[in-house]
This record gives C-alpha cells, structure tokens and sequence, in this order.
C-alpha cells in the first residue's frame, strides 16, 4: 500500500517477530547479555518475564540466533500441553525419533541419551520456552526433571523460560517451589524509554529501506513524542501506531507523519496506556485522499505493496 511510496523494500512496522528488525534498546540488550553471560557459564535454568508486547519472542529468537553456532538449540513456542507431550516435543526439536506410544521413562532416556552424546563433544543444549505462563502446573514437573540431567559437572542441558508476569505468580505456588529455586538468573524485559522511540522507528525505517536514498525522518519530533507517550515505550503498540501513521500519511499524500497523524491512529488503537479520544473510525480520514471508502483497513502485520 504504502511502500512505494516512502521507497520501502518491505512493511517496517510489522507485529510479527523478526530478528531481522531487532533494536538493541538498553533494557533488551541487558537482558540478552545476561542470558548470554549466564548460559555460556554453565547456568541451567533462566527466566526472562516481560509485560506483554515488549518483545519476549523477539529478543528470544535474537538468543537462539546468537548462540546457534555454539550450542544445540531447540525452541518451543506453546508450552500449553500434557507432561508427555512437552518431552515430545523437544525431543523433536532435538531431531530424535519418539512415539506417543512410548513411556514417559523411555522418552527421558531417549533425551538422556541424546544430552549426554552432545555434552561428550562439548556441545551445550540450550532449550529456549516461549509463553511459559502458558505451561500447566502437571507439566512442570517435566521441566523438574529435565533440569535433573547432569553429570558431576555441567548441565546437560539448559532452559530458559520467557513468560508474562504470570509466570512468576504460577513458579510461586508451593507445588512448584521446587523449580522456582532451581532459577539462578530472573531478568525483567520492560518496554523502552521514551527517548529511545524516535531511534526505534528510524531503526525500522532502516531495516525496510529500499535504498540508502530512503528518508528515515518521516515522523516529525512532535509525532514521535506522542507515539511514545500513547504507547508507553511498549513495542507492539509503537509499531502498530506507526503503521497507521504512514497509512494515513500516503494517503494525504505527504511524506511526512505529524502530530495530527498519530491523534487518528491513537484514537482507533486499543491497549493503549493513556487512549486519546477521538473518531471511532479513523480510517474515515483517508476518504479525501487515495482511498476509496470501501478500503478494508488491516493491521500493522497485514501491509500491501
């Protein structure tokens, strides 16, 4: 829609993670050099806790990216399952063949195994679970038992749980307190400073430009102020209104986002900190511009050529 337009190769404001776009901004980077620090160490269980749309996936497959030429790694997105199903699904991520029909123990020892062959050749096993909120008490003890593999030195393998705040309330019950002390490092992802928005959306800008010749200042001063304001530092949002913004900008016709600009889309955004009032249907705006009034507006991950 909109790409030719500013002399973008592809949508800069995309919702979907992608470490392509990743922004070191300074509470992300400390907390990714601390897992670093921390499994290259030895340590065998991490957390990571993050309000949601603050960029948990993200930063989690910028780890897995960071370590794959130094570790085994395995990612699993939707820990919501049965004890038996989460050691499945691992052990498929670690490309071993598993059946249903098989044990739990026979499927431990599967994994075992497999562990142990790679610590023999000095390869760590880094185990990243994403959404661990979602994790259901019964199948945490899985996770107990999976933090038990080891040798008289090292970890045979490591995890680290990323989750919205939920999961400290979960790891908190006393079924499970277990677990909770077997955590040796909890980072806390928070959104960024407002003084950091205006680098994001040029960072974005970048990553999707063209060309060199591509104007990475098209939110004026003003505009990104209040995008940081309405969106309190929270990625997603950020995202999501800047979307909008260069939306409503092409469809002026202006190669600029202004103030004005990011009252429409805010208006129209819910799960803002502070929404502003405003027309319910901001789309409305661009009928006197290159739309017709039956264009379907669509979401920040959803942008036309």
């Amino acid at each position: 829609m909109y790409l030719g337009h500013f002399s973008l190769r592809e949508a800069p404001f995309s919702i979907t993670p992608d470490t392509d776009f990743y922004f070191a901004h300074e509470g992300a980077q400390a907390t990714l050099n601390t897992l670093l620090v921390a499994l290259r160490s030895g340590e065998g269980f991490l957390k990571v806790v993050g309000e949601l749309g603050c960029g948990k996936t993200v930063l989690c497959r910028q780890l897995l990216k960071t370590l794959q030429d130094e570790c085994v790694t395995a990612y699993i997105p939707n820990p919501d399952m049965g004890p038996d199903d989460l050691l499945l699904a691992l052990a498929a991520e670690l490309g071993l063949k598993v059946s249903h029909r098989q044990h739990r123990h026979q499927v431990m020892t599967t994994i075992g195994r497999c562990l142990l062959e790679h610590a023999v050749h000095g390869r760590r096993v880094v185990v990243c679970i994403d959404e661990a909120q979602a994790i259901p008490v019964r199948t945490v003890e899985s996770l107990r038992l999976l933090s038990n593999l080891e040798t008289e030195k090292r970890k045979l393998i490591q995890l680290v749980l990323l989750g919205q705040p939920d999961l400290d309330t979960k790891l908190a019950r006393p079924e499970i307190r277990q677990l909770l002390q077997r955590i040796t490092f909890s980072e806390y992802l928070g959104p960024m400073a407002s003084g950091t928005v205006g680098d994001y959306l040029r960072h974005r800008l970048a990553r999707a430009a063209l060309s060199e010749h591509t104007d990475l200042d098209v939110f004026e001063a003003e505009a990104v102020r209040h995008i940081a304001a309405t969106s309190a530092g929270v990625p997603r949002l950020v995202n999501i209104l800047a979307h909008k913004c260069l939306m409503l900008a092409y469809g002026e016709g202006v190669h600029r986002v202004s103030m004005a600009h990011v009252k429409l889309a805010a208006a129209d955004t819910p799960g803002l900190i502070k929404p502003l009032r405003g027309p319910a249907r901001w789309w409305h705006w661009l009928r006197g511009g290159r739309f017709r009034q039956s264009t379907a507006v669509r979401t920040a991950g959803e942008v036309y050529e």
